[in-house]
């Protein structure tokens, strides 16, 4: 995924074994990138391409209008059940395998406009029309196409005109890409608030501190990625709430939905014209991403899925920036490999002061060249070797690597009119190792919420995936903890309009401030309490304190970013785990014990279970001197295992829409997690959530409710009451209470969810409006 797939692994692998230890010796002794990629490059042979060649061709993204017709046959099988959402990623798959002006592709955009207009989406099936013309489609079939789009110019009249009744403006382009304006050159939106401040310390590094009071809420910092890649290969539910159907080998995932460029959720892409993989939301980012990488790209398509995620992202972002400004950065080149890094991480580099959405704020992170391995390191730099050598093969260095420097930037002292191509593309490679090594300790992972509901289900049932790797140069100037004051909610697409709703509260206003109108990937990091003057603002790097053990977390860091994490969470946690004392305990408010400590029961007398602190009796003993009971470890696995098997197959059960088999499985479950498990422990909370969401598949509300608030009595006790995961459960129990009429217990938690989704996500979150439209009915 984000590093090369194995094969190239092993390739480059079995290349550094068979080097000769003084060229290993002299590769290892390089402190500069470009010597690095100078050596690398001497190294890399005819043989390396070839093997590169032979793994990409498993992963062909030519045109191929068999693969099309196939398709658009798949798309009709789910047409003719109904099943419009599958029927739309059929056809457009085949669109995206079609040759430009061939039959097929007229075929598949007509059938395309027929799953749109029963889905309602009737803008979207003019333009699917529209197309389908353009593209030499059947004469003898247009009837078919002029029919429907009379009956969408009827429907988009009727809404027109119900918008003007209701004083709404018409806006044709709400759900219409393609006619969403753009500007010519993307505002800069990353902005750090005014109550925080950027500082310095050896230690720290550079880092965001609290120069006033910040109150809980409040938006800390926007960031636009700079650049980001698409992960492949994500399944995801279809957005009916259906389990996808794999009976045909069909898996549609993120590279099926969402464009490749800003991350947009669209049914009816459009293809690149070259390549059968690249797919966009609208033609204005299908021309925006030609422009910036996608013209080199296309060609290299295969070969990127080879390398992964990182190099292609290291390539974007040496693409965008241009040969100008990469070599404005290079001028002034200080040795950042001797300086000394900050142990807290911070991945700026000290001695620059460059922040926000431009290429130096990027080009200085730390790329911590003699931190990684040396198997990392040589399959860096042989990767961006070989990329080095294919992009030789293309040809003139277009428009994006030429392209004029960043706002504000005066050129260096010797510009390109006089080197030649094999320079510029030398400096190019040289970039790419660069950011690869970077990104290693920089990227981020952007999440999103997925609806995993049931196509029947009346509740809301979500889990976070994972859609891309993206760089975001302002963020990285947070400094992690396990148990940070900050939490992180991603944007993708062009963002709407602010509502008058939101802009009659302080908070909303000054997000809006923040968020303008940014089109692609952004970042919002808002203060999870209040933070006092002084305070410095931390930002998790993934191994939390309530999801990960803290010797765990402690190896995952210092093995990604090269620091071992001394965060006030792991301090004491690694207290309590270690020393057992009664003060570690203590100290412990505010952050979770040991998951695998935390809510375990004795089997004797079901008092709560401790890590044993004894010689020779590894495990857990009863806490009440009473009773002294002792069970081992590999026990207690044991039979969490056991509890873990039965939860799967019965969630499976419910997906298989056999809910009442579910329920009886998930009950002898509970007899046997009665004798381990404590209220508190993570496993009972997911136990109590599968059983509220068997009981509300079968109608049975208050039941429902009943298990889902145990649910949410364990989540309080992992995440803390004030968390996001303790929101979003509030938020499904709000909805059984609605479902089952509790008119009284519904509105009584509607307040503490409204609150926790406004302090994590924002005023604009699509789950406000949905509780505020079932308080209105509920007083109504």
């Amino acid at each position: 995924m984000d590093l090369p797939c194995m094969q190239w692994q092993d390739h480059v692998a079995q290349k550094w074994t068979g080097l000769d230890p003084g060229m290993k010796e002299h590769f290892l002794a390089l402190i500069e990138i470009d010597d690095v990629f100078k050596c690398t490059l001497s190294l890399t042979t005819k043989d390396d391409l070839d093997i590169l060649q032979s793994i990409s061709a498993g992963h062909s993204v030519r045109k191929d209008t068999e693969q099309a017709a196939k398709w658009r046959e798949k798309g009709n099988s789910s047409f003719k059940s109904r099943d419009y959402t599958s029927a739309a990623l059929h056809y457009s798959q085949g669109i995206c395998c079609a040759s430009q002006s061939s039959e097929q592709l007229s075929l598949c955009y007509a059938n395309r406009s027929a799953a749109l207009y029963h889905l309602q989406h009737y803008q979207e099936t003019l333009e699917d029309i529209d197309r389908a013309l353009k593209n030499n489609y059947p004469s003898h079939l247009l009837h078919k196409l002029e029919e429907r789009r009379t009956l969408c110019l009827k429907y988009l009249s009727l809404d027109q005109k119900a918008n003007e009744d209701q004083h709404y403006p018409a806006s044709e382009n709400h759900k219409n890409p393609d006619r969403q304006t753009k500007a010519s050159a993307e505002p800069q939106v990353s902005r750090i608030c005014s109550q925080a401040a950027l500082s310095f310390c050896s230690e720290k590094g550079r880092h965001l501190v609290a120069k006033e009071r910040i109150a809980a809420g409040e938006v800390l910092l926007h960031d636009r990625a700079y650049s980001c890649v698409l992960i492949p290969g994500m399944e995801e539910v279809q957005p009916t709430g259906r389990k996808q159907d794999t009976r045909e080998g069909v898996l549609f995932g993120t590279e099926h939905r969402r464009c490749h460029r800003c991350l947009a959720v669209t049914l009816c892409p459009v293809p690149c014209d070259g390549c059968s993989y690249s797919r966009y939301c609208s033609t204005s980012c299908q021309r925006d991403a030609w422009e910036e990488h996608h013209c080199w790209e296309c060609s290299l398509g295969a070969d990127l899925m080879v390398m992964g995620v990182m190099s292609q992202l290291a390539l974007r972002v040496t693409l965008k920036s241009g040969l100008q400004n990469i070599q404005m950065a290079n001028e002034p080149m200080i040795d950042k490999s001797t300086k000394p890094e900050p142990s807290c991480i911070n991945q700026h580099d000290a001695s620059t002061s460059h922040y926000g959405n431009s290429y130096l704020s990027v080009f200085h992170l730390l790329h911590h060249l003699n931190h990684h391995s040396p198997s990392v390191r040589f399959l860096s730099a042989v990767t961006a070797a070989t990329l080095y050598l294919k992009l030789s093969k293309i040809g003139t260095p277009p428009a994006p690597f030429s392209r004029p420097l960043e706002a504000n930037r005066q050129p260096p002292n010797k510009m390109g009119d006089g080197e030649n191509m094999t320079e510029e593309l030398w400096m190019l490679g040289s970039a790419v190792l660069r950011h690869i090594l970077q990104l290693r300790c920089n990227a981020q992972a952007v999440y999103t919420l997925q609806d995993t509901g049931t196509l029947k289900s009346t509740v809301q049932s979500s889990r976070e995936i994972r859609i891309a790797t993206a760089i975001f140069p302002t963020l990285s100037l947070l400094n992690h903890s396990c148990c940070p004051n900050t939490s992180l909610v991603f944007n993708t697409g062009i963002s709407a309009d602010p509502s008058e709703a939101e802009l009659s509260t302080d908070l909303g206003r000054r997000e809006a401030e923040y968020r303008g109108s940014s089109c692609g990937v952004t970042a919002t990091i808002r203060a999870t309490g209040v933070i006092a003057t002084g305070q410095e603002i931390l930002h998790c790097y993934g191994p939390h304190s309530c999801r990960m053990a803290v010797k765990a977390r402690q190896h995952l860091l210092q093995e990604q970013y090269f620091f071992l994490c001394q965060c006030e969470a792991c301090t004491l946690q690694q207290r309590e785990e270690e020393e057992g004392s009664k003060e570690g305990r203590q100290q412990l408010t505010g952050y979770k014990r040991s998951l695998h400590q935390a809510g375990l029961l004795c089997g004797k007398c079901k008092g709560p279970l401790n890590k044993s602190t004894e010689d020779g009796k590894k495990g857990f003993v009863c806490s009440l001197s009473s009773c002294g009971h002792h069970i081992s470890s590999s026990e207690v696995s044991r039979r969490l295992q056991e509890i873990r098997i039965d939860l799967e197959k019965a969630v499976d059960l419910m997906e298989r829409d056999i809910p009442d088999e579910a329920l009886k499985l998930l009950k002898r479950t509970h007899c046997l997690s009665e004798l381990v498990l404590a209220e508190t422990h993570p496993l009972h909370g997911e136990l109590e959530d599968a059983t509220a969401r068997a009981y509300a598949t079968m109608g049975d509300w208050s039941r429902a409710a009943f298990h889902l608030e145990q649910s949410a009595t364990a989540i309080s006790s992992q995440y803390g009451e004030d968390s996001i995961e303790v929101g979003r459960q509030l938020f499904k129990l709000t909805q059984l209470h609605f479902n089952g009429g509790a008119r009284g217990p519904a509105l009584s938690i509607i307040p503490k969810v409204r609150r926790l989704l406004c302090l994590h996500c924002g005023p604009q979150c699509y789950e406000l409006q949905e509780l505020q439209v079932m308080e209105d009915c509920l007083r109504g």
